[in-house]
C-alpha cells in the first residue's frame, strides 16, 4: 500500500538540511532504485522553486511500503529527523487516483 510521509521543518532548520542532504537522498534513491518511490520533494518556504534562504517548510514523499508501521519505522529512521530538521512527521495510507 502507498503512504504519505508528511514532514514539517523545525524553525530555523536550513543549514541542517543542507548538511544532511546526502544521506536523507541515499534513503530515497533507495526507495526508487526498488521500485517503491512514487514522489518526493520539499515544500518551498515561499512561492518560489528555489527560496534560497527562505528554506523550506517541511518535505512530502509517497512511497509504497508493507504497512503502515513498516512505513512509520522508515520514517523515524530519516537522516532529517534525526538531526533535527525534521520538527514533526506524519505517516498515513495514501490512495492515487490520478495519475
Amino acid at each position: 500500500m502507498l503512504y504519505a510521509i508528511i514532514a514539517e521543518d523545525a524553525a530555523d532548520s536550513l543549514d541542517k538540511r543542507l548538511a544532511t542532504r546526502p544521506a536523507h537522498l541515499q534513503r530515497l534513491n533507495q526507495l526508487k532504485e526498488q521500485g517503491h518511490l512514487v514522489l518526493a520533494g520539499p515544500h518551498p518556504a515561499i512561492d518560489s522553486e528555489d527560496p534560497g534562504p527562505a528554506g523550506f517548510s517541511g518535505s512530502l514523499i509517497v512511497a509504497e511500503f508493507s504497512s503502515q508501521k513498516a512505513a512509520q519505522e522508515w520514517a523515524n529512521a530519516d537522516p532529517y529527523l534525526a538531526a533535527g530538521v525534521y520538527a514533526k512527521v506524519t505517516v498515513k495510507p495514501f490512495k492515487q487516483v490520478l495519475p
